[in-house]
């Protein structure tokens, strides 16, 4: 079927067409099954898949979604076929002038399975109505038994609350290789979590994981329907119930505030200990849960205080003690992200991260902050506007302006001294290991890295990379030889300083 967005395609343009449709499979369990079609159309139409029943969970394990230029050709490609795989699929071809749209049929022929026997697999021997028994014990009162929560609980409190997009990821880190198992677990856990939940909820609307802000607080949001409003809301950390006070309190480090249908959580004066599974009950039913995972990185250079004239260009720009691939950036109390206004730039190393603020106006002054992690900094953009009457509505030559302080004739040389010291490191086997810290002195002190005091400047196999203070050294592939004491040593003509770590290997995963 093609439906057409328009009354009239402009001159040379299509909706979307298949040439070649994919067609029925029927196919026994654990063998190989793809759908193909071929498109047409222009501009180059977009192909999608969908199923009946449920969503697609497209994973190596499970299920692919390819395309092959030099055949044009789409491909869905199930790996092993399984029983839970047989459905009716879609394959939509989308363009801005229209949509076609294929509907196929996969059948799939079991052989000896037993859902019992695969729901043990997943299971790891339990089934999951006793499973989730054991995930939602509580007392008479709602609240849970007080002990911290096992591995095996928090993963999937975890995954019952994750996006789609995150389950690769947290199998990886929980060591869960049964895919496909964790699949089947997981939706019928959901079922019954979706029961328990309308006894007390009429409406979820909006259910926001752990973010943190500029002002040393990290919030969890919820928006949702009660059908009674005084119903009990619980808060825990690791299955360990926290107290929490629904007024703003000094004393107190946690609070919840309500407004209309809206409940946001606050951590307050975040630290390293505030890391862990966050869980909201309600009436002893779990509602959300969020991983509040810290990560070990600290501002070595923090943004400053920016002067712009008007309709020119503005640059913050920090430094970071350890890699990320983005931090926050908040401009005036709002999230900011690349558009036309904004360009966010990282460095190939991850540890230089900028904003440019395009074309200033007087509104965009304010106060801009950089979150990194639960570390954060602050500045201004001061932007003077233009005196000259002739420059009215024209934009100024690019250039930034940085405020710098005035000169003073002082001697700013200094021995060399870690701000940050290295930590101490535990690695798995065949994973990658970062470690970093962060050095001032003047003159620029010369780093030297040892394993066991044998010199690893000129080794290839450790990455080593200094950037405005910030030294690491990133070993690819962790293997038993790395285990022992690094250390780095930094030297000037005013002295020397070093630091020492401990590089522990663990067995493969």
């Amino acid at each position: 079927m093609i439906t057409q967005f328009m009354e009239e395609l402009p001159e040379g343009m299509s909706t979307p067409d298949f040439t070649r449709k994919p067609i029925a499979l029927t196919i026994q369990e654990g063998k190989f099954a793809v759908f193909k079609a071929k498109v047409v159309g222009t501009s180059t139409p977009t192909v999608t898949w969908s199923r009946a029943n449920g969503e697609i969970h497209y994973h190596p394990d499970v299920c692919l979604q390819k395309y092959d230029e030099t055949c044009q050709e789409h491909t869905l490609e199930f790996p092993k076929v399984a029983p839970e795989d047989a459905d009716t699929y879609k394959c939509f071809a989308t363009n801005e002038y229209g949509r076609a749209v294929c509907t196929v049929v996969l059948n799939v022929i079991e052989v000896g399975f037993s859902i019992t026997k695969e729901m043990q697999k997943a299971g790891g021997g339990e089934d999951v109505t006793d499973f989730r028994k054991k995930l939602k014990r509580r007392n008479p009162d709602g609240t849970r038994e007080e002990k911290p929560m096992e591995p095996e609980e928090k993963v999937w409190e975890i995954l019952l609350s994750a996006d789609k997009k995150d389950y690769e990821k947290i199998c990886a880190d929980y060591n869960i290789t049964d895919f496909r198992g964790m699949l089947k677990k997981l939706n019928e856990m959901k079922k019954e979590r979706e029961e328990e939940i309308a006894e007390f909820v009429t409406h979820i609307r909006t259910l926001k994981h752990i973010d943190v802000n500029e002002d040393d607080c990290a919030t969890i949001e919820l928006d949702l329907d009660l059908k009674d409003p005084n119903s009990k809301i619980f808060l825990y950390k690791d299955g360990v119930m926290v107290p929490f006070s629904k007024e703003e309190s000094e004393g107190m480090k946690h609070n919840l505030k309500q407004v209309g249908k809206k409940y946001v959580f606050t951590i307050k004066k975040l630290g390293s200990e505030d890391g862990g599974l966050y869980s909201v009950d309600i009436e002893g039913v779990n509602v959300f849960s969020t991983d509040f995972k810290i990560a070990e990185v600290d501002f070595a250079v923090k943004i400053e205080e920016v002067k712009a004239q008007e309709r020119e260009d503005a640059l913050f720009q920090c430094v970071l003690t350890a890699p990320m691939n983005e931090i926050k950036w908040i401009g005036k109390s709002a999230p900011l992200s690349n558009s036309e206004k904004y360009e966010i730039i990282v460095s190939e190393d991850k540890l230089i991260h900028k904003l440019i603020v395009r074309d200033c106006a007087p509104l965009d002054g304010g106060i801009y902050a950089a979150v990194a992690g639960i570390k954060s900094c602050n500045a201004w953009l001061v932007v003077e506007g233009d005196k000259n009457p002739a420059n009215k509505g024209k934009k100024a030559a690019q250039k930034f302006i940085v405020n710098v302080p005035d000169s003073k004739p002082c001697n700013l040389q200094c021995p060399p001294k870690f701000i940050v010291p290295l930590k101490l490191h535990t690695a798995p086997q065949g994973y990658e290991c970062y470690m970093s810290c962060a050095i001032k002195g003047d003159p620029t002190p010369h780093v030297t890295w040892l394993r066991n005091n044998i010199s690893l400047n000129t080794n290839t196999n450790y990455l080593i990379s200094n950037t405005c203070g910030v030294c690491s050294l990133l070993i690819l592939t962790v293997g038993s030889k790395d285990t022992g004491e690094y250390k780095i040593v930094a030297e000037n003509s005013l002295g020397r300083a070093e630091s020492s770590t401990k590089l522990t290997v663990r067995g493969k995963c």
